[in-house]
């Protein structure tokens, strides 16, 4: 195992310990019990960093967690590849990055986010993650890579390497990531859960193809979200709360 993989895996398995030593795979990132610990943002078709950068400050702003690794998918994307210290079911990891673009990218087109990991399908079948990177990429014969925040504007145009990243770069730049701390998270899906649900930002969130967002009637559309049995619970309740009657104001 050389250093790079192992600073990977340090970051991204759900029990490095496990793994035997070469290439990782993407199914090495999903554990036996459907848990990960690599929660990835993709925003793509075109990439923009502008846009994807403010997910990437926000996180640590707001909710005081270190910087995630920033990635070129070596096709159409940059990547956002947050470190989570203990392993959480895909399915909870999933509507944590949905509540994350309801937060930071409100408005965007669904079809320009890519999240990982999926969900896990019906009965058994299992969550699936994306590739790990550095990697070549078969469709295009290009490299993803990580890549600093400082040199993330240079690759708009071009997500991706023409040629293998070194890997004393991509080293260097794992060896200063850190993962989310069991607290942190804790403290952040509460407040994500508990922010003001409204049709804007319901709609936002990938994965809601299903709904009516086309509809003009805020309740209505707040009453199809809370009745779908596809969306997340979390985002189901918010509905909920949001259909509440608001109490009347107290006269002095």
């Amino acid at each position: 195992m050389n250093r790079l993989h192992a600073e990977y895996l340090r970051l991204y398995a759900p029990d490095p310990s496990a793994l035997p030593a070469g290439s990782t795979t993407a199914a090495d990132l999903v554990d036996a019990q459907g848990r990960v610990r690599a929660l990835v943002l993709a925003l793509g078709r075109p990439a923009d960093w502008a846009l994807l950068s403010q997910v990437w400050q926000g996180v640590q702003a707001d909710l005081g967690w270190p910087a995630p690794a920033i990635a070129v998918s070596g096709v159409d994307a940059f990547q956002l590849w947050f470190s989570l210290a203990e392993p959480l079911a895909a399915d909870s990891a999933r509507q944590l990055l949905q509540a994350l673009c309801a937060r930071y990218l409100p408005g965007l087109p669904a079809q320009r986010l890519d999240l990982w990991p999926t969900q896990r399908g019906p009965g058994s079948d299992p969550a699936r993650h994306t590739a790990p990177v550095p990697a070549e990429q078969a469709e295009t014969g290009l490299w993803s890579a990580f890549v600093s925040q400082d040199l993330a504007a240079v690759f708009v145009e071009a997500p991706w390497l023409d040629i293998p990243p070194g890997e004393e770069g991509q080293l260097t730049l794992l060896r200063s990531m850190q993962s989310v701390s069991p607290a942190a998270l804790a403290s952040a899906m509460a407040e994500l859960q508990a922010q003001p649900a409204t049709a804007a930002t319901l709609a936002a969130a990938p994965g809601f193809a299903s709904l009516p967002v086309a509809c003009t009637d805020p309740r209505q559309f707040l009453l199809a979200v809370m009745n779908d049995a596809s969306v997340p619970l979390a985002l189901r309740i918010d509905a909920a709360k949001a259909l509440l009657p608001t109490p009347p104001a107290k006269t002095p």
